[in-house]
């Protein structure tokens, strides 16, 4: 600022003879699901409820860094959210995709230098995301869900793109240069002090070439030019341009994004429907609001969704 299909799975236990107990068989499976683009391959994964109600699929975008198809980073720890997004909407009869951004994850080999990368690739991807699912003739709807950055890079392709709904869950309301203070501020010693003059020369366009040594995780010369590009979308202004169905949904357990973000974005689109998830933070797992308890459950991927994200995402994604 990652899959066994259809399969019974059984608790055996053995006494005189063999019993089977707690025996649960999944109603969906999970196929690859890619994008093929000049450069290479953006890979996904498709979720299809065995019974299908509903000929509407969802493309779930993630959110920043190297945040996979599933939700996990590698820094923040494996959560598993988008992967259990997918598996809650299939059990609703909801067909879902979702994909590793191009640099992370299976398809890291598409970005093979991070200077290269800008904000507009994101968005491309998924304008031409949309399209595929377009193409495909099992499904006559598509409704973009964004997680996070996921909800920026979503709510540009939505308006670029033929879409029938947009869900923003967790996304900024702020610009990522007002984001990024913000985050700073909770930062130890002077390190927003020292980040704020950097901040302002990216949000001019203008590369650092000799950030400080201890900040050269945030501002290394390879992603400045990713950031200067994100510096340029202002998140109220793209939900403001989006003309279809929009469900806005925001924990207020979130310790990254906060309910003014999503009261900032319902207003860009009064339209909209904004839905504050009490106890939900920003993995979308119920959690305390105590920082380190909150974060604790970043690394927790048995913890289940919030309840109320799911059903509100059914009922909105089922009445479009």
């Amino acid at each position: 600022m990652k899959k066994v299909n259809g399969i019974i799975l059984c608790t055996v236990i053995s006494i005189v003879m063999i019993a089977t107990i707690g025996c649960t068989k999944k109603s969906f499976t999970e196929e690859e699901y890619n994008l093929e683009l000049e450069e290479g391959i953006i890979h996904g994964t498709m979720t299809l409820p065995k019974k299908w109600n509903n000929s509407t699929v969802a493309l779930i975008i993630s959110g920043s860094g190297p945040t996979d198809r599933d939700g996990n980073n590698p820094i923040s720890g494996k959560n598993n959210s988008l992967k259990m997004i997918s598996e809650s909407l299939a059990e609703e009869g909801i067909t879902s995709v979702r994909y590793d951004k191009r640099g992370i994850g299976a398809s890291k080999g598409l970005v093979e230098k991070e200077e290269d990368l800008i904000f507009e690739d994101y968005i491309s991807d998924a304008i031409s995301w949309v399209n595929r699912l377009r193409e495909d003739k099992r499904f006559n709807k598509v409704i973009i869900i964004g997680h996070s950055e996921g909800a920026l890079i979503g709510a540009t392709a939505a308006y670029e793109s033929n879409v029938d709904g947009f869900v923003s869950i967790a996304g900024m309301g702020y610009s990522a240069y007002d984001t990024l203070k913000r985050q700073l501020e909770d930062q130890p010693g002077d390190i927003y002090n020292r980040s704020i003059p950097l901040l302002e020369e990216l949000n001019k366009g203008n590369l650092i070439k000799n950030p400080p040594e201890d900040l050269y995780s945030i501002f290394r010369p390879s992603v400045q030019p990713y950031i200067i590009s994100w510096f340029k979308y202002d998140p109220v202004e793209e939900i403001s341009n989006i003309k279809v169905p929009i469900l806005i949904l925001q924990g207020d357990n979130d310790i990254q994004i906060g309910v003014e973000d999503s009261e900032i974005l319902h207003s860009g689109n009064p339209n909209s429907k904004l839905v504050i998830i009490e106890g939900m933070n920003h993995i979308l797992k119920d959690s305390p609001k105590d920082r380190e308890k909150n974060m604790a459950t970043y690394n927790k991927p048995d913890l289940p969704l919030n309840e109320e994200l799911i059903r509100e995402l059914t009922n909105f994604i089922k009445g479009i």
